[in-house]
């Protein structure tokens, strides 16, 4: 019996003429600027981005040492990366931001928006009731995770228009479709990019400028310490058996932003983690 080879290519090639596949992210002097890049994701991300040849701009709100180590790593593989100070809360440091990067090297081609305002010192505490939220907090978390993220997206929107190409990638959480007990702010605010990058999908699509978004579980990051039986419950109920690391989530925000990604708009991209409930949602 013998078997026919059927390529991919769309006309008939010997065996002899197939190579590899690989794919091109089109990333090489593309200008990047990831939001929240001074650890966790974001920095997993900046790295990433920097090892496939762009241009990367590091944004953080209190910690400069961290961000500048990372344009290090950047630096020493052969890249460029540049520091600048964003903050989700003020919307004019949005603006500086940007205009920093695009008088730099002359204009933004990806945005990944990744900068987080969790609230407090960390994710939020289950046992607070809704009802005992202040108004103010949810101010605060709507305005920094949901409006924040918009200006970050009009301080680029109008260069990539110019240019006819632009990705967007907005990172969410699990949070936004599992909840969480306790206060909705965050969840909520995280929801509500889904809806952002739908409507924008469409604003932007004539113009070659994609929107998607991320929304990672239970990322093992280097700035999260968990005892090991706790992860170990979590990824044995995620369909791998393994929580996805930052480096993990990375490679798929690269992928959505770059030229490999050809034509996916409008999409919510959930990893591996995403099945797994976080440990301080009881269960």
């Amino acid at each position: 019996m013998s078997l026919t080879y059927i390529p991919y290519w769309p006309y008939p090639i010997s065996k002899d003429e197939r190579t590899p596949y690989t794919v091109d992210t089109e990333l090489r002097d593309r200008v990047v600027l990831v939001t929240g890049a001074s650890s966790g994701i974001g920095a997993a991300t900046a790295r990433a981005y920097g090892r496939e040849g762009a241009r990367v701009a590091i944004t953080y709100r209190n910690n400069p040492d961290k961000a500048e180590k990372v344009a290090a790593d950047i630096e020493a593989l052969g890249g460029q990366a540049h520091v600048v100070r964003l903050d989700l809360e003020d919307l004019p440091t949005i603006d500086q931001a940007a205009a920093t990067v695009i008088e730099r090297w002359g204009g933004i081609d990806v945005l990944v928006a990744n900068a987080v305002r969790w609230g407090g010192d960390g994710p939020p505490d289950p046992s607070v009731r809704f009802e005992d939220v202040p108004m103010k907090e949810w101010e605060a978390m709507i305005n920094a995770n949901l409006v924040g993220t918009a200006a970050s997206i009009r301080a680029v929107l109008p260069g990539m228009r110019a240019r006819g190409w632009g990705r967007i990638v907005l990172i969410s959480s699990s949070v936004a479709e599992e909840g969480l007990p306790g206060p909705g702010p965050y969840g909520t605010a995280k929801s509500g990019l889904y809806g952002l990058a739908r409507s924008l999908a469409w604003d932007g699509g004539r113009d070659g400028i994609l929107v998607n978004v991320v929304a990672p579980g239970f990322t093992l990051t280097d700035s999260r310490d968990v005892p090991e039986f706790v992860t170990d419950a979590l990824a044995a109920a995620t369909p791998s058996r393994r929580l996805s690391n930052s480096g993990d989530v990375a490679k798929i925000i690269v992928f959505l932003g770059s030229g490999a990604n050809g034509n996916l708009t409008g999409e919510v991209i959930r990893d591996g983690s995403s099945a797994a409930r976080a440990p301080h949602l009881g269960g």
